[in-house]
């Protein structure tokens, strides 16, 4: 059983939860996720299966959208609704939608971005969230992200009585983002503690929510023998690649590791290619300028 599902990951779980369930239900241990999302958040996150694990990383340097809500006003340990709130600062008077949208402008774009302690990153070799449930903070490296865009629904709703403000918002990023940190963030950007309130993934790997299924949806699918109809191929994660068909001289080759001429795949020498035997993906080769050759970067199938 080889494939990508496009699993909507409700709340209340976590990713491993829904890998460990997804394991009993095809009875297969190979299946691994391609980017964590908090138990809290829920929407669209790739599930690969089988041979496709392969290709978890293509899916996860792909581009992801969210939509969400930030609360302006106060402030948690987590930076979301789950964590204790550690800062309260009523506001006075709402924000304006154009205050709001110069905030979220100021965080679009390449940007510095410092990973939360309640996070998996690893430092010294501990996952942060272990050093932030021990009560102890570390120094953490920025990491440089993209932030597409940054949409803010206008100005959103101002409760006078909790002296808070929650706006809607969509975001695309890349991989690595933290939409919490960029709430918070936009608080920062105004003045005033904020914190993520709801979050949602709508695109990841290529996927957008109305292709996803639900692990009932699965286990009604294996239950009728009809997995097949969910699983997605290996190459749903590889669109962005030229594809080139091999015919079976050259894929006895490729099998082999053997390195390619541009003029034997009839290329200008693109960077990676993606090469394909009877339809389906095998695996991506790619250039080197100084051997001028194509050469093996992953291969996925060998038969």
């Amino acid at each position: 059983m080889n494939g990508i599902i496009p699993l909507y990951k409700e709340r209340g779980l976590t990713s491993f939860d829904c890998v460990a369930k997804l394991r009993h239900i095809l009875q297969t241990k190979k299946v691994g996720h391609s980017g964590t999302l908090d138990p809290s958040v829920d929407g669209v996150l790739p599930i690969c299966i089988g041979s496709a694990t392969k290709v978890v990383p293509y899916l996860m340097a792909s581009g992801k959208v969210y939509r969400g809500s930030v609360t302006l006003g106060l402030a948690t340990t987590t930076e979301d609704l789950d964590g204790d709130v550690v800062e309260r600062q009523p506001l006075e008077r709402p924000f304006t939608a154009d205050q709001v949208a110069a905030a979220a402008q100021a965080l679009t774009g390449t940007i510095q971005q410092t990973p939360p302690m309640y996070s998996a990153v690893k430092v010294n070799g501990r996952k942060l969230y272990e050093y932030a449930r021990a009560g102890e903070t570390v120094e953490r490296s920025p990491r440089t992200i993209t932030v597409d865009r940054f949409d803010l629904q206008g100005a959103g709703t101002f409760d006078a009585t909790a002296g808070t403000q929650t706006i809607d918002f969509e975001i695309a990023c890349s991989k690595g983002t933290y939409v919490r940190t960029l709430a918070v963030d936009l608080g920062q950007q105004l003045g005033v503690p904020a914190v993520m309130a709801t979050l949602t993934r709508l695109k990841s790997g290529g996927f957008t929510l109305s292709q996803t299924v639900t692990l009932a949806d699965v286990e009604a699918a294996m239950a009728d023998d009809q997995i097949e109809r969910i699983l997605r191929p290996i190459d749903y994660a590889l669109q962005d690649y030229p594809h080139v068909a091999l015919d079976e001289h050259l894929w006895v080759l490729v099998k082999n590791g053997v390195f390619l001429s541009a003029a034997e795949l009839n290329q200008a020498t693109e960077p990676e290619l993606a090469l394909t035997y009877q339809g389906e993906t095998k695996c991506l080769y790619h250039w080197s300028d100084e051997k001028k050759q194509y050469r093996p970067l992953k291969m996925f199938a060998v038969n």
